[in-house]
C-alpha cells in the first residue's frame, strides 16, 4: 500500500492560478474572462473539465502528466463546463417529471387497496422484511427515513393535515414528502404484483429491471442536484437491461455493453420513461439538440459526445 502524503498545496490567488495553468502549457486567450470564471466557478470545479486535456505518460496511459496537450485553451475547459451545466439542467427537468409520475402511480395503485399501505408490512416483500446482520430490515430502515422526512417537513399540506386530523398521513399525501431515494427504495420493497403493475405502465415487464432503473435515476438525480460533472462520468450504479428482446433502443446497449457505464444509457431511460408519461413530449428532441451542440476545442486532444457513451446508431432510434 502506498503511503499517503500530507496535503501541502498552498492557497493561490486568481492570478497565481492563471500563472499555474500557463506553466502547465494551457493557453489563456482572454485573461479577464479567465479571472472572472475562476472567481465565479472556482479552480477546483473547473479542474474536472481541463483534467481531460492532460497528457499521459508514453508507456502508461493511466498515468497523467502535469501538462496539457498542445493548443489546449482555457476556453476548451470552460465551454465543456457550460455544456455540462446546460445538460444537467435539462436532465433535471425529465427527472422531475418522472419522480412526480411515479409518486402518483404508487399512491394510486396501493392507495386503492389501503390508504395506509406504506405503513403496512403486508404490502412488503420478503426481502424487505428480512433482518440484516446489523439487526435492521430494509423496511424498518425505509420507515425510519420516511418518519425523519415527515418530522422535518415544512410543507403547508402536512401542517394542514396535522392541524385538522389525527393519525398517520395517507399514502397520497405521504408520497409528496418523499425524495427520489425514498421513492426508489419503497418501490423495491413492495410486493411484486404492485411492482409489476407500476412497471407495466412504462413498458417494462420485469419489475427488478424497473427497480434498478429507479435506483440508477436516483444516482443520476443526486449528481445533477449537486452540480457534479456529468458528461463523461463513469456510472457506478448501472441499471439492469431488458433481456431476451432483439429489438428496441435497449438493443444498442446489449450489443455494445461497454456503453452501460456511461451517462447516455440513463438518458435513454429518461427518454423512454418521459415518452410513456407524455407521448407528445419534445424533451428528447431538445436533448438531442444539446448533445449535437457539443463544444469544439482548440486542443490537439479532441473530446466528443462519444465520451458520453452514445451508441453508433443512436440518432436512428432517438
Amino acid at each position: 500500500m502506498n503511503k499517503k502524503s500530507f496535503y501541502d498545496k498552498p492557497w493561490l490567488s486568481i492570478t497565481d492560478q492563471i500563472n499555474l495553468l500557463e506553466k502547465k502549457a494551457m493557453i489563456i486567450n482572454d485573461y479577464d474572462k479567465a479571472k472572472s470564471s475562476l472567481s465565479i466557478i472556482g479552480y477546483y470545479r473547473l479542474s474536472a473539465y481541463w483534467h481531460v486535456f492532460r497528457q499521459t505518460a508514453p508507456h502508461n496511459k493511466q498515468v497523467l502528466l502535469d501538462s496539457f496537450h498542445a493548443n489546449t485553451t482555457f476556453e476548451d475547459a470552460l465551454n465543456l463546463y457550460l455544456f455540462d451545466k446546460k445538460l444537467r439542467l435539462h436532465i433535471l427537468d425529465a427527472l422531475e417529471s418522472i419522480e412526480v409520475a411515479i409518486k402518483v402511480d404508487i399512491a394510486h395503485t396501493l392507495g386503492e387497496v389501503d390508504q395506509f399501505a406504506h405503513l403496512r408490512t403486508g404490502f412488503l416483500n420478503k426481502r424487505a422484511l428480512s433482518v440484516s446482520p446489523t439487526g435492521q430490515s430494509k423496511s424498518s430502515k425505509w420507515l425510519s427515513t420516511f418518519k425523519r422526512l415527515e418530522g422535518r417537513s415544512k410543507e403547508d399540506f402536512v401542517k394542514h393535515f396535522q392541524s385538522n386530523y389525527s393519525g398517520e398521513l395517507p399514502i397520497w399525501i405521504a408520497v409528496e414528502i418523499w425524495d427520489f431515494g425514498s421513492l426508489s427504495t419503497f418501490y423495491s420493497i413492495i410486493l411484486r404484483r404492485f411492482q409489476t403493475k407500476i412497471a407495466a405502465k412504462y413498458g417494462v415487464s420485469d419489475p427488478e429491471v424497473f427497480a434498478s432503473w429507479l435506483r440508477s435515476l436516483n444516482y443520476l438525480r443526486n449528481l445533477v442536484a449537486h452540480h457534479s460533472r456529468l458528461w463523461n462520468r463513469n456510472i457506478v450504479d448501472q441499471p439492469k437491461m431488458i433481456k431476451n428482446l432483439q429489438s428496441g433502443w435497449w438493443q444498442a446497449f446489449n450489443t455494445e455493453p461497454h456503453l452501460r457505464s456511461k451517462p447516455f444509457l440513463l438518458f435513454a431511460i429518461l427518454r423512454h420513461m418521459t415518452l410513456q408519461i407524455s407521448p407528445q413530449t419534445e424533451w428528447h428532441k431538445s436533448l438531442e439538440t444539446i448533445l449535437l451542440d457539443f463544444p469544439l476545442q482548440d486542443s490537439d486532444l479532441k473530446r466528443t459526445i462519444n465520451d458520453i457513451g452514445v451508441p453508433r446508431d443512436w440518432k436512428a432510434w432517438w
